[in-house]
């Protein structure tokens, strides 16, 4: 479904990417484990296009999408959620789940909000309080939701599960089960790989800008 190759990325003047290549396949799901400042958030910006390669493609079904605006990504079905949430603080949370809803005309969202609530109800227990009330966990939740809300058909996690209490990390392990069961392609990136245990598909190690293929499980 999403093939990158060659991708080079640079702030400024400094290289960050590297050649990058790698694939999600439909239904799978990939991880791309390194350590901080290794290039795994500069890769997931670059593919949803908040930043501009300077070399390489990432295509999907056919289109190479580095060449598209990055609203784009949205009405392709692209879902993304970022590391530090980017959650607007004057909205509650169901508004910002909604989001991507207001921006790009997704339809039928009511049903992929059912949906949504059915998969993580906690989420709907809370969705009239201010995203400021939760705590970073619930907000993860909340980013998670939000991404699934327009990620219909690729999700792009960047550490769902960093820096949150253990038990919401496993509640977000949980829910990533029950999104490989339903079939989605997903791209998460970790740190490490202990949280993802037995979920993963295929995974990428991504050191000093550079993508390596470490393993590949059986069924992939």
């Amino acid at each position: 479904m999403l093939a990158v190759e060659g991708l080079e990325v640079a702030i400024g003047a400094v290289p960050i990417l590297r050649g990058v290549g790698l694939q999600v396949p439909t239904g799978a799901m990939c991880g791309l484990i390194g350590r901080n400042g290794a290039g795994k958030t500069t890769l997931m910006r670059a593919v949803m296009g908040l930043l501009k390669a300077h070399a390489g493609k990432a295509d999907f079904d056919g289109a190479d999408v580095l060449r598209q605006p990055g609203y784009e990504r949205a009405r392709l079905g692209f879902g993304y959620m970022p590391e530090d949430r980017k959650l607007v603080p004057a909205l509650t949370a169901e508004e910002n789940i909604m989001l991507p809803v207001w921006s790009t005309g997704i339809a039928d969202p009511a049903e992929r909000l059912a949906w949504i609530y059915r998969l993580m109800p906690e989420v709907q227990e809370f969705r009239g309080r201010p995203s400021t009330s939760l705590s970073g966990g619930q907000q993860k939740l909340v980013a998670l939701a939000r991404a699934l809300m327009a990620g219909r058909r690729l999700l792009l996690l960047d550490e769902p599960t960093e820096g949150i209490a253990p038990v919401l990390a496993r509640r977000i392990v949980d829910v990533l089960a029950d999104l490989k069961r339903e079939g989605l392609s997903v791209l998460v990136a970790e740190s490490n790989d202990t949280h993802l245990q037995g979920l993963l598909d295929r995974t990428y190690v991504i050191e000093r800008g550079s993508v390596q293929l470490r393993g590949e499980a059986a069924a992939a």
